[in-house]
């Protein structure tokens, strides 16, 4: 389970704990300690969902004199959106992409959390609701801002000369965060 799940947790760490060092530190001592008392733990309906409540409450425990959070890059592993090489169309797909990544990093805190949770990680709003102690409402809420504000911004950065081009290519990227 620790080598299946133990980059999925670094990520999420790594949002709140600038260390890579002591983010593996934290993560590994919530699979220890849970190891030790999982006895104890057979209550737990979701494991996963648990072990990122734990490794949450650790990292704010320890990070309290960060008061920002690391932002992981997006993995940059995405269906080819074209049809054939056309290297100007690949050109402005990867500005786009950065693009997008600067975007999640002008949202808030809270939302930029949540995005990414629901949207990169694909889980549940209510398992990101648990993780975070908010109402599942919240989760919704921040999720339709996050969109809404990455979708104008999106749009924003077209140039005449390509406009359609863009289009197409941004409500694309849009549409697969949408699929998460």
């Amino acid at each position: 389970m620790f080598h299946l799940t133990h980059a999925k947790f670094m990520r999420f760490c790594r949002q709140y704990i600038n260390e890579k060092e002591m983010a593996e530190e934290i993560v590994s001592d919530v699979f220890v300690d849970i190891w030790l008392k999982r006895n104890a733990l057979q209550h737990v309906m979701k494991p996963e969902v648990y072990m990122m409540v734990c490794i949450k409450n650790r990292a704010l425990n320890q990070g309290k004199k960060n008061t920002y959070m690391q932002l992981v890059p997006i993995d940059e592993e995405t269906e080819t959106i074209t049809d054939g090489y056309q290297p100007d169309e690949e050109m402005e797909r990867k500005e786009l992409f950065m693009q997008l990544d600067r975007a999640v990093a002008s949202l808030p805190q809270q939302c930029r959390l949540i995005f990414k949770l629901t949207k990169e990680e694909g889980m549940k709003c209510a398992e990101v609701a648990e993780i975070l102690n908010i109402s599942v409402r919240t989760v919704h809420a921040q999720v339709y801002r996050a969109m809404t504000k990455l979708n104008a911004i999106m749009l924003a950065h077209q140039t005449p000369r390509s406009a359609a081009t863009i289009r197409n290519i941004a409500s694309t990227i849009i549409m697969l965060l949408f699929i998460h």
